[in-house]
Protein backbone atom coordinates (compact mmCIF):
# COMPACT_ATOMS: atom_id res chain seq x y z
CA UNK A 1 0.00 0.00 0.00
CA UNK A 2 1.24 3.30 -0.89
CA UNK A 3 1.19 6.52 1.70
CA UNK A 4 -0.21 9.81 -0.12
CA UNK A 5 1.73 12.95 0.38
CA UNK A 6 0.39 16.00 0.23
CA UNK A 7 1.08 18.37 -2.43
CA UNK A 8 -0.16 21.93 -1.96
CA UNK A 9 -0.34 23.77 1.38
CA UNK A 10 -3.64 25.56 0.91
CA UNK A 11 -6.24 23.53 3.12
CA UNK A 12 -8.68 22.53 0.95
CA UNK A 13 -5.96 20.77 -1.13
CA UNK A 14 -4.31 19.17 2.01
CA UNK A 15 -8.35 17.82 3.01
CA UNK A 16 -8.79 16.73 -0.70
CA UNK A 17 -5.41 14.53 -0.18
CA UNK A 18 -6.25 13.29 3.76
CA UNK A 19 -9.83 12.35 2.08
CA UNK A 20 -8.27 10.72 -0.81
CA UNK A 21 -6.00 8.48 1.79
CA UNK A 22 -8.62 7.22 3.88
CA UNK A 23 -10.58 6.37 0.62
CA UNK A 24 -7.39 4.24 -0.45
CA UNK A 25 -6.88 2.88 2.21
CA UNK A 26 -10.54 1.29 3.43
CA UNK A 27 -10.21 0.10 -0.35
CA UNK A 28 -7.02 -1.69 0.07
CA UNK A 29 -8.34 -2.89 3.67
CA UNK A 30 -11.72 -4.41 2.61
CA UNK A 31 -9.96 -5.68 -0.32
CA UNK A 32 -7.60 -8.33 2.16
CA UNK A 33 -10.39 -9.32 4.14
CA UNK A 34 -12.21 -10.59 1.44
CA UNK A 35 -8.96 -12.82 0.23
CA UNK A 36 -8.59 -13.79 3.24
CA UNK A 37 -5.06 -12.78 3.47
CA UNK A 38 -4.39 -13.76 7.15
CA UNK A 39 -1.20 -15.23 8.75
CA UNK A 40 -0.47 -18.02 6.62
CA UNK A 41 0.15 -17.16 3.19
CA UNK A 42 -0.68 -19.28 0.14
CA UNK A 43 1.78 -21.40 -1.84
CA UNK A 44 2.63 -19.63 -5.52
CA UNK A 45 5.68 -18.60 -7.39
CA UNK A 46 7.12 -15.39 -8.28
CA UNK A 47 10.56 -15.17 -10.55
CA UNK A 48 12.02 -18.26 -9.02
CA UNK A 49 10.82 -17.92 -5.32
CA UNK A 50 8.26 -20.37 -4.55
CA UNK A 51 6.70 -19.42 -1.11
CA UNK A 52 6.18 -21.94 1.05
CA UNK A 53 5.11 -20.38 4.50
CA UNK A 54 4.86 -17.06 5.27
CA UNK A 55 3.19 -16.37 8.98
CA UNK A 56 2.96 -13.93 11.75
CA UNK A 57 2.90 -15.60 15.71
CA UNK A 58 2.42 -14.47 19.37
CA UNK A 59 5.82 -15.50 20.97
CA UNK A 60 7.42 -14.84 23.95
CA UNK A 61 5.00 -11.96 24.68
CA UNK A 62 6.18 -10.52 21.00
CA UNK A 63 4.87 -10.69 17.69
CA UNK A 64 7.34 -12.80 15.19
CA UNK A 65 7.76 -13.88 11.71
CA UNK A 66 8.24 -17.19 9.89
CA UNK A 67 9.24 -17.49 6.58
CA UNK A 68 10.07 -20.37 3.86
CA UNK A 69 10.67 -20.35 0.38
CA UNK A 70 12.64 -22.49 -2.39
CA UNK A 71 14.66 -20.50 -4.55
CA UNK A 72 15.36 -21.64 -8.60
CA UNK A 73 18.36 -19.88 -9.20
CA UNK A 74 18.60 -18.83 -13.08
CA UNK A 75 21.94 -20.21 -14.96
CA UNK A 76 23.46 -16.41 -15.44
CA UNK A 77 23.25 -16.34 -11.15
CA UNK A 78 24.39 -19.75 -10.72
CA UNK A 79 26.94 -19.40 -13.47
CA UNK A 80 28.47 -15.75 -11.65
CA UNK A 81 28.31 -17.43 -8.78
CA UNK A 82 30.37 -20.28 -9.41
CA UNK A 83 33.10 -17.39 -10.66
CA UNK A 84 33.63 -15.96 -7.75
CA UNK A 85 30.78 -13.13 -7.94
CA UNK A 86 29.02 -13.05 -4.16
CA UNK A 87 25.21 -13.21 -3.81
CA UNK A 88 23.31 -10.97 -1.75
CA UNK A 89 19.99 -11.76 -0.65
CA UNK A 90 17.47 -9.02 1.49
CA UNK A 91 14.43 -9.96 3.73
CA UNK A 92 12.54 -6.79 4.91
CA UNK A 93 9.34 -7.06 7.19
CA UNK A 94 7.55 -3.98 8.10
CA UNK A 95 4.88 -3.50 11.05
CA UNK A 96 2.54 -0.69 10.17
CA UNK A 97 -0.65 0.41 12.74
CA UNK A 98 -3.42 2.10 10.19
CA UNK A 99 -5.18 4.91 11.01
CA UNK A 100 -7.64 5.84 9.20
CA UNK A 101 -7.18 9.79 9.79
CA UNK A 102 -3.86 9.85 8.22
CA UNK A 103 -1.24 8.25 7.10
CA UNK A 104 -0.43 4.99 8.36
CA UNK A 105 2.27 4.27 10.83
CA UNK A 106 5.23 2.57 11.00
CA UNK A 107 6.01 0.45 14.09
CA UNK A 108 8.89 -1.31 13.46
CA UNK A 109 11.04 -2.65 10.66
CA UNK A 110 13.32 -5.48 10.51
CA UNK A 111 15.94 -6.38 7.88
CA UNK A 112 18.50 -9.18 7.03
CA UNK A 113 21.04 -8.86 4.13
CA UNK A 114 22.55 -12.76 3.10
CA UNK A 115 25.50 -13.22 1.54
CA UNK A 116 25.86 -16.27 -0.90
CA UNK A 117 29.22 -17.05 -2.65
CA UNK A 118 31.15 -20.28 -3.88
CA UNK A 119 34.70 -21.15 -2.70
CA UNK A 120 36.58 -22.96 -5.35
CA UNK A 121 39.45 -24.40 -3.85
CA UNK A 122 37.46 -26.34 -1.62
CA UNK A 123 33.85 -26.55 -3.67
CA UNK A 124 31.68 -25.33 -0.60
CA UNK A 125 29.26 -22.43 -0.56
CA UNK A 126 29.28 -20.27 2.54
CA UNK A 127 26.05 -18.07 3.72
CA UNK A 128 27.36 -14.71 5.64
CA UNK A 129 24.93 -13.13 7.89
CA UNK A 130 26.70 -10.22 9.39
CA UNK A 131 29.24 -11.18 11.06
CA UNK A 132 28.60 -14.91 11.40
CA UNK A 133 29.48 -17.22 8.33
CA UNK A 134 28.65 -20.88 7.53
CA UNK A 135 29.59 -23.63 4.95
CA UNK A 136 27.49 -25.76 3.07
CA UNK A 137 28.86 -28.19 0.76
CA UNK A 138 26.04 -28.37 -1.77
CA UNK A 139 24.41 -24.76 -3.02
CA UNK A 140 20.79 -26.65 -2.06
CA UNK A 141 21.61 -26.80 1.51
CA UNK A 142 23.07 -23.28 1.57
CA UNK A 143 19.98 -22.06 -0.63
CA UNK A 144 18.11 -23.59 1.82
CA UNK A 145 19.54 -21.38 4.75
CA UNK A 146 19.21 -18.00 2.59
CA UNK A 147 15.42 -18.70 2.61
CA UNK A 148 14.22 -19.31 5.62
CA UNK A 149 13.72 -17.57 8.82
CA UNK A 150 11.85 -18.54 12.16
CA UNK A 151 11.37 -16.70 15.28
CA UNK A 152 11.62 -13.41 13.79
CA UNK A 153 11.19 -10.48 16.04
CA UNK A 154 8.98 -8.41 14.71
CA UNK A 155 7.62 -6.15 17.51
CA UNK A 156 7.63 -6.79 21.09
CA UNK A 157 4.12 -6.33 23.08
CA UNK A 158 5.03 -2.76 24.74
CA UNK A 159 4.75 -1.84 20.80
CA UNK A 160 0.99 -3.18 20.81
CA UNK A 161 -1.98 -1.44 21.71
CA UNK A 162 -5.08 -3.40 21.91
CA UNK A 163 -8.42 -2.62 19.51
CA UNK A 164 -6.08 -1.09 16.51
CA UNK A 165 -5.28 -2.90 13.22
CA UNK A 166 -1.70 -4.01 12.31
CA UNK A 167 -0.43 -5.01 9.10
CA UNK A 168 2.96 -6.77 7.90
CA UNK A 169 4.74 -5.44 4.68
CA UNK A 170 6.96 -8.18 3.90
CA UNK A 171 9.92 -8.71 0.72
CA UNK A 172 12.56 -10.81 -0.40
CA UNK A 173 14.69 -10.42 -3.52
CA UNK A 174 18.21 -10.60 -5.30
CA UNK A 175 20.16 -7.49 -4.34
CA UNK A 176 21.12 -6.54 -8.08
CA UNK A 177 22.65 -3.64 -6.82
CA UNK A 178 25.23 -5.15 -4.94
CA UNK A 179 26.89 -6.53 -7.75
CA UNK A 180 30.00 -5.14 -9.25
CA UNK A 181 29.34 -2.70 -11.48
CA UNK A 182 30.19 -4.22 -15.24
CA UNK A 183 27.81 -6.67 -13.87
CA UNK A 184 24.69 -4.20 -13.31
CA UNK A 185 24.81 -2.65 -17.00
CA UNK A 186 22.16 -4.29 -19.10
CA UNK A 187 20.86 -7.26 -16.51
CA UNK A 188 18.38 -9.15 -17.78
CA UNK A 189 15.00 -10.88 -16.20
CA UNK A 190 17.54 -13.58 -15.32
CA UNK A 191 18.80 -11.65 -12.66
CA UNK A 192 15.07 -10.45 -11.05
CA UNK A 193 14.29 -13.09 -8.29
CA UNK A 194 12.26 -11.94 -5.28
CA UNK A 195 8.53 -11.64 -4.31
CA UNK A 196 6.47 -8.59 -1.40
CA UNK A 197 3.21 -10.13 0.45
CA UNK A 198 1.02 -8.08 2.66
CA UNK A 199 0.15 -10.25 6.03
CA UNK A 200 -2.83 -8.92 7.98
CA UNK A 201 -2.51 -9.07 11.98
CA UNK A 202 -5.78 -9.55 13.46
CA UNK A 203 -7.17 -8.32 17.09
CA UNK A 204 -6.34 -12.37 18.42
CA UNK A 205 -2.71 -12.62 17.42
CA UNK A 206 -2.39 -8.86 18.64
CA UNK A 207 -3.62 -9.85 21.92
CA UNK A 208 -1.90 -13.11 21.85
CA UNK A 209 1.30 -11.21 21.63
CA UNK A 210 0.83 -8.74 23.85
CA UNK A 211 0.32 -11.96 26.79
Amino acid sequence: MRRATTTSHTPRAAWIAALRQVLVRWVWWLALCLTGASGVAHNALAQGVELVTLELRPVDGALTLEFSARLALSRAVEDALRRGVPMYFEVDATLYRSRWYWRDERVSQVSRSYRLSYQPLTGNWRVGLGALGQTYPTLAEALAVISRVSGWRLAEASQLESGLRYYVEFSYRLDASQLPQPLQIGLGNEWTLGLSRVLKADEALIEAAKK
